[in-house]
């Protein structure tokens, strides 16, 4: 059952046409991904969807009573009028109903324990009870726990008013406030941006369960291989509709890619026979045939121009193109626009990215000895204890946000030095360096300017090899302050192909492309002769190229040999240690003395370890309390119910002191 149905939706911007004959539903279980280049109107058309913005043509259906959540990148406006609320107590708000039932209930439960609850009373106990478990009544505060936590807030940050929170954190807020709301279709743009790889991989196990349709605009290829069932490829003229998940649409589009080119092949020799007849008795006792045929083509070729090689060939009819009452073409015309019928082009323009070293690197890359990364007069960040890079390898650093992944590479750099012990580089490197941030990058600089800073080259040569990635015409005199992150990282990725390095550190080199100038870079990563340090939450792009996973946990930098869902896998597992070398010692800073003895951290251990044992049994005596309840209210038992909800509020209030307890323990 589809709950919402576009059909031929275009929209335009003065003169310029944007998208026109999207068409596609959504069914009530369906998981869509949308993909598509930069630009060609995935979010307008999120817009559209979402009530947003109104189509040029067309028109969006929603089935009746359908509740839509959007998740937009400008989270604050979400919140208007609210901007004050805490964050905890926006979630709450979501639950004043049930909060209200519960009050309700509570007043009945008084009036039947004083016996002065009449018949009626008790009916609409026993209703209001069944909506009140039926809302989630019972639960709501440990599911906003569960959410808050999954998506990675502090829990100092849950009391901190929405106003005051950075414009990732009022993302991560607004996607937990619609995640509890459960609307009956999720739209989400970008909704892994501003998480770490622990909280991307909680959604998605929370989206894979989701009871309800999502649709998803994403750059993140691993995300949308564990959650989407569909993608919907969207280009300026349509809409290609894919099943499976994203994997499955890479396969199936490379067979749509060959298909189209056996399909242009067949057509270019078919209007080349149909040419030639036409010249052949154009004059001759078949003109009426031969004029025909020329009328018919002249038309086809008319389509083609109007709507591309591609809309003809998908079988689109020429009159919904505007050209059913096309005048014939002169024969020459005809002739020379068969001649020159282009070879359509299905993936989308990409930059032309080469990575070649100019000579041979040593065979040990890099190696550390006791390396301990951090900040002078700061606490240590992790070690990374006795490592080895050897030639052609590539490492794949992880680990959340806020690890110190990029200070590790600014280390190997020389940009920082270490707290402690060494980092030692292998003879005859080049090194060159990808940074997230383009710091490298002169703001003031014209693009051609900038290029021309790092390599010496003619202008003309220059603005042939911009074009390469994709900077054309007068684009190359914009000032790199005003471009975009996708645009400043294809200037970075232009210069680093120039240095022609044989060991590459690249920061979050796929931060603002596009899919499909993803896959370039990986193609083009893979097929590098030489040895890659990669810092990225592209798990899609790790698990292509890594040969070993660098993961830092609990302050250390753990080797994992294998690929990224091998590494996924064994730690799922609890197989991790399998794997990895024996961990290195805790940091101990020299020059700090122990707060706490031996035999007090001892102590703080076993009163730790307690606590928690308490939290896990009360937590199973809560949940059977509930069942019980439920029990009691189908059997109509209503002083069982009443005596298992006084029951089950001092299991509840019990349990909330000794979470507020060991939060308390951890935070000492």
């Amino acid at each position: 059952m589809s709950i919402l149905t576009m059909h031929n939706l275009s929209q335009s911007f003065g003169a310029f046409d944007l998208f026109s004959g999207i068409s596609g539903s959504i069914p009530n279980d369906g998981k869509i991904g949308l993909v598509g280049p930069n630009g060609v109107g995935k979010t307008t058309l999120i817009h559209i969807l979402t009530g947003q913005e109104t189509a040029k043509t067309g028109s969006v259906t929603l089935a009746r009573d359908v509740r839509l959540g959007y998740l937009q990148q400008e989270a604050m406006r979400a919140f208007a009028g609210r901007e004050s609320a805490a964050v905890y107590d926006e979630m709450l708000a979501i639950f004043a109903p049930v909060r209200q039932q519960a009050a309700e209930l509570q007043a009945m439960e008084q009036a039947m324990a004083d016996g002065t609850a009449d018949e009626g009373v008790l009916e609409e106990y026993g209703r209001l009870l069944e909506a009140f478990e039926h809302a989630g009544g019972y639960d709501y505060e440990t599911r906003i726990r569960q959410v808050l936590d999954g998506l990675g807030f502090d829990r100092a940050n849950w009391h901190t008013p929405l106003q005051h929170l950075s414009g990732g954190q009022k993302t991560r807020a607004l996607l937990a406030k619609l995640l509890l709301e459960k609307p009956d279709i999720l739209v989400l743009d970008e909704p892994t941006n501003h998480l770490d790889v622990e909280a991307i991989e909680w959604l998605e196990n929370t989206l894979r369960a989701w009871h309800g349709a999502l649709l998803i605009v994403s750059h993140d290829r691993y995300f949308l291989d564990r959650v989407a069932n569909t993608i919907w490829e969207m280009s300026a003229t349509d809409m290609e509709v894919y099943k499976g998940n994203y994997s499955a649409y890479v396969n199936q589009r490379q067979e749509r890619w060959e298909r189209r080119e056996k399909e242009y092949v067949a057509l270019k020799e078919r209007l080349e026979k149909e040419m030639e007849f036409i010249k052949r008795n154009i004059s001759g006792q078949n003109t009426n045939i031969a004029q025909g045929k020329l009328n018919r083509l002249s038309r086809e070729l008319k389509a083609i121009e109007v709507g591309g090689l591609a809309l003809v060939l998908s079988g689109k009819q020429w009159s919904q193109m505007g050209v059913g009452s096309q005048r014939p073409m002169a024969v020459a015309e005809a002739e020379e626009r068969v001649k020159s019928l282009p070879r359509p082009q299905y993936r989308p323009h990409v930059p032309s990215l080469r990575l070649k070293p100019s000579h041979r690197s040593g065979n040990i890359v890099l190696r550390t000895q006791e390396l301990v990364i951090g900040y002078p007069a700061h606490p240590p960040l992790f070690v990374a204890a006795d490592i080895e890079l050897w030639r052609l390898e590539t490492a794949a650093l992880i680990g959340p946000n806020g690890a110190g992944k990029t200070t590790f590479l600014r280390t190997v750099l020389g940009q920082l030095d270490p707290v402690r012990g060494k980092v030692e580089l292998g003879a005859s490197l080049n090194v060159a360096y990808f940074s997230q941030a383009h710091e490298s990058l002169n703001h003031q600089n014209s693009i051609l300017d900038e290029l021309m800073r790092h390599h010496n080259m003619l202008i003309s040569e220059a603005r042939d090899y911009l074009g390469q990635y994709l900077f054309r015409g007068d684009d190359v005199y914009k000032k790199v302050g005003m471009l975009s992150g996708g645009e400043r990282g294809r200037l970075a990725l232009a210069i680093l192909a120039l240095q022609e390095a044989n060991f590459l550190l690249l920061d979050e080199p796929t931060n603002h492309l596009d899919i499909s100038s993803q896959e370039l870079l990986e193609e083009v990563l893979n097929r590098f002769d030489g040895t890659i340090l990669l810092v990225s939450h592209d798990r899609y792009l790790i698990d292509k190229l890594a040969t070993q996973i660098w993961a830092v946990q609990d302050g250390r930098l753990q080797v994992f040999q294998g690929t990224y869902s091998e590494f996924a896998a064994a730690r799922n597992g609890a197989q991790v240690a399998q794997k990895t070398a024996a961990p290195p010692p805790l940091i101990k800073e020299e020059t700090a003395a122990p707060t706490l003895s031996k035999n007090e951290l001892q102590r703080r251990a076993r009163a730790l370890e307690t606590i928690e044992k308490e939290i896990a049994a009360l937590e199973k005596q809560v949940a059977a309390t509930a069942e019980a309840m439920q029990q009691a209210s189908e059997m109509q038992d209503f002083g069982a119910i009443q005596a298992k909800s006084i029951e089950y509020a001092a299991l509840e209030a019990e349990l909330n002191t000794l979470i507020h307890e060991w939060e308390k323990m951890v935070s000492e």
